[in-house]
């Protein structure tokens, strides 16, 4: 405790609002990708299938589909969090804290992840699917039997990608009060010049991003076996 009080003077003399913050980084993390990874996977699986002619092609739901797609990824995280003020204080009453944070987060999240959905599910052998096809199988079978099971390596690929994007907003939505550890490094670590509270705060953040990754990789080898 006498070495932790040392580096990390600041840090101690607010360590149950540091703990309370990581937690609230942590919720933020899990329930973004919740609703961001459920909603990202369907509307990628809509992309794929209005796009590929083997499936349910429909020139113009896709292309209204992609342009939607394309719009929500060009607007920048902190112009997205202004724009949707009105929407958030709808859906959680409030525009601050860790719950309002999560609504822009999700809403910034799912066409990115949708797109690599699309992209990993493109890549899957259209042989497959031609086989499956002569079989009588369904299109919702196909997806499920056929895509999702040939891609679910690229998808968990993706998934922990996608949630190191959430770690990386959940963070940048601390600079307008959305709690978690960004908005502790910016209240102490900056506007009070406590650079130790920055700095550990970045190491839970890397902390976070490296077992993201760790999972992502243990899973991705079990599912060789």
């Amino acid at each position: 405790m006498g070495i932790i009080s040392s580096f990390f003077p600041n840090v101690v003399s607010i360590q149950s609002e540091f703990i309370q913050s990581t937690i609230e980084t942590i919720y933020m993390v899990f329930v973004a990708g919740v609703f961001s990874f459920i909603i990202g996977m369907f509307l990628g699986i809509a992309l794929l299938v209005t796009k590929n002619e083997q499936l349910l092609y429909n020139r113009i739901i896709y292309y209204i589909l992609d342009k939607v797609v394309n719009l929500m990824r060009s607007i920048p995280f902190i112009i997205l969090m202004a724009l949707l003020v009105s929407f958030t204080r709808v859906i959680v009453h409030t525009t601050i804290g860790t719950n309002a944070a999560i609504v822009p987060i999700v809403v910034a999240i799912i066409p990115f992840y949708a797109r690599q959905v699309e992209n990993v599910l493109l890549d899957v052998d259209s042989n497959l699917v031609e086989t499956a096809q002569s079989m009588g199988w369904s299109i919702p079978k196909i997806i499920w039997s056929i895509y999702l099971r040939e891609a679910r390596k690229g998808l968990i690929r993706i998934t922990a990608l996608t949630t190191i994007s959430i770690v990386s907003l959940s963070a940048m939505a601390g600079v307008v009060g959305g709690g978690g550890l960004g908005n502790l490094a910016i209240n102490y670590g900056y506007n009070r010049f406590q650079n130790d509270v920055t700095f550990l705060a970045t190491l839970v953040i890397l902390l976070i991003v490296l077992i993201t990754q760790f999972l992502s990789t243990l899973i991705t080898r079990f599912l060789k076996y």
